[in-house]
């Protein structure tokens, strides 16, 4: 494991491992489930083994129990291939009660026909871990200066960090958080996306569906989804959006079929509303911001290069707010904290809002430009007087995050400023 490179999970994986008796550790394929999971083993048994025999799969299949036989922490991947395997883990973990034994991965939600063959939940044996790609701390494109708890704490010191200019951004989103991205070629690694599409898509969608699927259509629904990237688009927007750009007619129970099967296959993670008192009246659009797992699945199916994005700025900033807001959504998980968006029906928004468990909150604006953080700031001030007018709690802390920005400081006016190549969790 020489090559390992860290991941926030690995601090999660470890405290679970001693609290119970399996771990299932979730998300879309290449992310680095089966390397991550790896290091915290002591034996393996792959059900989609190397040699594409399936003679694991096969074994499985004819005697589920001879898997369990290995050292613990044994890693068990890709389970879902074999559905059984989900009951004979849990009985493998009642039958002594030792914790750490079994770590799961998945890259789908079972069907509806897999499901049927569990019986049992796993509740209190085993726990789910979603895991995502990597943030750019992670990647080692942030130097972490500055964490998610200073930010809470409003203790950030004043520090002037490295140089970024807008091509290196524009890369950091093209290229993506999969793991296999990060040690090759800048043009070698922008093509990773578009194969992982093609793979997952072509090779995993009707699997997990009982109905075949028309792919050119879930094609298209994935380019709409990536024109409205960031945005709380409704299924009848991207409707009219596949038919206005496509000629291609679809209705709107198709559509939600089928990103429902793209949220099985973990290709999409959308940002759920925030209500800042949960008892409130205020009203709140309920809208979720739309995302894919990673930007660069967007910038992909558009086929973005950096000339694009350097000419079109205003579209590029849409999958810049998607880059940060996935590595907040890691960073704040790390914490077991949770990521929201606030808008409501005065157009009063926040890009995005990192809840914390006791229930107070930080709320951020991304911005591209460093010549937008004026603007940012003035409207998380006047967002948080509008909640306070009606009733609603405000933010413990304010923070504008920036692509082109070359300094961590703290406004006179509270808002705080960080770079995204700063941050950590």
């Amino acid at each position: 494991m020489v090559e390992y490179k860290p991941r926030l999970i690995d601090e999660k994986i470890d405290k679970s491992l001693k609290a119970y008796g399996a771990i299932n550790i979730v998300g879309a394929k290449w992310i680095g489930k089966t390397w991550t999971s790896r290091r915290h083993a002591n034996s393996e048994f792959l059900l989609m083994d190397p040699s594409g025999s399936y003679q694991n799969r096969r074994l499985a299949e004819t005697d589920v129990s001879l898997i369990f036989e290995g050292a613990i922490p044994r890693l068990i991947d890709e389970w879902q291939e074999v559905p059984e395997i989900w009951d004979a883990t849990r009985y493998k973990c009642d039958e002594d009660g030792v914790k750490g034994k079994y770590i799961l991965t998945g890259s789908t939600v079972l069907s509806h026909e897999q499901n049927s063959k569990i019986k049992h939940s796993g509740a209190g044996r085993i726990l789910k871990i979603k895991m995502y790609p990597m943030s750019l701390y992670e990647s080692g494109d942030s130097t972490g200066d500055v964490s998610l708890k200073d930010i809470y704490n409003n203790k950030v010191t004043n520090k002037k960090t490295k140089d970024i200019n807008l091509v290196d951004i524009i890369k950091l989103v093209l290229r993506g958080g999969f793991p296999g991205s990060m040690d090759v070629p800048f043009e070698e690694a922008i093509k990773i996306p578009k194969e992982y599409i093609k793979e997952t898509i072509n090779m995993d969608l009707n699997r997990i569906s009982d109905v075949k699927r028309d792919l050119n259509k879930i094609f298209l629904l994935m380019k709409s989804l990536s024109r409205n990237e960031s945005t709380t688009a409704s299924i009848n927007k991207l409707k009219d959006d596949i038919e206005g750009f496509e000629n291609e007619d679809i209705d709107a129970k198709t559509i939600a079929e089928y990103l429902n099967d793209l949220s099985r296959l973990y290709l999409i993670e959308n940002q759920p509303p925030f209500n800042s008192n949960i008892r409130s009246s205020m009203r709140v659009k309920q809208l979720e911001k739309r995302h894919f797992v990673d930007p660069s699945i967007a910038t992909s199916l558009l086929d973005m290069t950096v000339e694009k994005c350097v000419n079109d700025l205003l579209t590029f900033g849409f999958f810049f707010e998607a880059m940060v807001e996935r590595d907040l959504r890691i960073y704040a998980e790390a914490n077991n904290w949770n990521l929201y968006h606030y808008q409501d029906y005065d157009g009063n928004e926040f890009d995005a809002v990192i809840e914390l468990e006791d229930g107070d909150y930080m709320a951020f604006e991304i911005k591209l430009g460093a010549n937008q953080i004026d603007e940012a700031s003035n409207n998380l001030l006047k967002v948080r007087n509008s909640i306070v007018e009606k009733g609603g709690k405000p933010p413990k802390s304010m923070c504008v995050i920036c692509g082109l920005s070359n300094a961590i400081y703290t406004r006179s006016d509270g808002v705080i400023v960080i770079p995204i190549t700063a941050l950590k969790n």
